[in-house]
């Protein structure tokens, strides 16, 4: 790697963002860190200048505002700072019946997800070409490949993201610039997501990952040009259990579900099964 070159992360000051900042930092990537105005961002720049001997310029933006995107792209350009990594993994998650949500919740969670992805990756296209060869990764989700109850927004805009990887990927070859979606399952990214691991059944605890181990993943799968990036063995069976099931018993196991949804956080709930149920359920035909 060019250590004249930049790595752009957002969503860079905590969770996933974090552990790609330091899992590139430790590749001797210098950095631009990307994320909403507050002490975590330059803490964490702090840190990886004190640790690591790459040059780090942290950002402060808030990337659901088309105006901070371009903002945000018109000071890299100002600063003259040669990008030839992007890494959108600024994103907004949710878990609740699409009744309890309102509109402007699913409004943000649009503009970010989807959005901002689309605008940052139009914005520094240019940049990434002269910069060639040069990197994309956007971050998916498991969700993308399942139809979950109480993932609905959310699993559409990482279906989104998944769709625009994989047609973006086709059309730069030519350009060499490699576009990687990675579509992790869950992950410890933060205290209340731990402990609500720690109080679920078996399978849940064993599929959910450290932050810092799907990082180390993810950017050797970029790296190694591979076009979809999937994090942890139990993750790869849940897909190709999927795969194998026949529709008629995935629409049974969806309708149980959606049975059994009043009483998912009620005492007693078998937490293991209901997590096996949300991974298996496809999205009808």
């Amino acid at each position: 790697m060019n250590n004249n070159l930049y790595c752009l992360i957002t969503g860079a000051s905590e969770g996933f963002g974090r552990a790609l900042a330091l899992e590139c930092a430790s590749r001797k990537m210098n950095l631009v860190l990307v994320a909403l105005a507050g002490p975590e961002l330059n803490f964490l720049a702090d840190f990886i200048r004190r640790n690591y001997e790459v040059e780090v310029v942290a950002l402060a933006a808030d990337l659901c505002s088309e105006e901070q995107c371009n903002q945000l792209y018109q000071t890299i350009c100002d600063r003259n700072l040669p990008v030839n990594m992007l890494i959108n993994n600024a994103g907004l998650g949710s878990t609740m019946l699409f009744g309890e949500g309102n509109i402007a919740f699913y409004q943000k969670q649009v503009q970010l997800n989807v959005m901002a992805t689309t605008l940052l990756t139009r914005l520094f296209l240019e940049i990434l070409k002269a910069n060639a060869p040069s990197y994309i990764l956007n971050v998916g989700s498991l969700s993308c490949f399942f139809a979950l109850p109480k993932k609905q927004v959310y699993g559409a805009t990482k279906s989104f993201i998944y769709s625009f990887s994989r047609s973006l990927c086709a059309e730069l070859k030519e350009d060499r610039v490699h576009v990687s979606v990675i579509c992790p399952g869950g992950m410890n990214t933060n205290n209340s997501v731990t402990l609500l691991a720690r109080s679920s059944g078996f399978i849940s605890r064993m599929s959910i990952m450290n932050p810092e181990e799907v990082a180390g993943i993810a950017i050797s799968g970029l790296l190694s040009r591979k076009e979809v990036i999937l994090s942890g063995r139990l993750n790869r069976t849940f897909l190709l259990l999927n795969a194998l099931l026949p529709g008629c018993i995935k629409n049974m196991i969806t309708n149980r579900h959606m049975r059994n949804l009043a009483s998912v956080t009620s005492p007693g709930t078998n937490q293991s099964s209901l997590h096996l149920v949300q991974k298996l359920n496809l999205a009808r035909q």
